[in-house]
């Protein structure tokens, strides 16, 4: 299973340069085969960088999630134990939405696909991919 970090997900949507080529194919292939996702954290996330005027999405937040999930995307929901990993993370910066996403790429497991330089740099997490590559 691949999990997109919030900015991939959106970046995906979008069609954004900034993408490589190594990991747009490694996505298009996982949504192909039912085993790329998304942690439910990430729609709260993009729904406050909307309301902050940070995003703009042109249809309403429901419908494009929706539209992500009839596409394939799966969506990984939260649970307690995910939480509580997030909160455990040694080392780790404090953005909390970061932390849930990164655990649950832990818990699942998962491997995360993020451009995020803290996150990639982070030694605990083994199974990332570079977003740019």
């Amino acid at each position: 299973m691949l999990l997109l970090d919030t900015h991939v997900l959106v970046w995906l949507d979008e069609g954004n340069p900034r993408l490589g080529k190594e990991a747009t194919q490694t996505m298009n292939s996982a949504l192909a085969s039912g085993q790329l996702g998304v942690a439910s954290i990430s729609f709260w996330e993009i729904a406050m960088l909307v309301r902050k005027n940070r995003l703009v999405i042109r249809i309403g937040l429901d419908v494009w999630r929706r539209e992500l999930l009839q596409s394939g995307l799966k969506e990984i929901p939260l649970r307690g134990s995910t939480a509580l990993r997030a909160g455990e993370l040694r080392a780790f910066h404090g953005d909390p939405a970061d932390r849930m996403i990164v655990a649950t790429a832990l818990e699942y497991p998962a491997t995360l696909v993020t451009a995020d330089k803290r996150i990639l740099a982070w030694g605990e997490l083994h199974q990332k991919i570079d977003a740019t590559r």
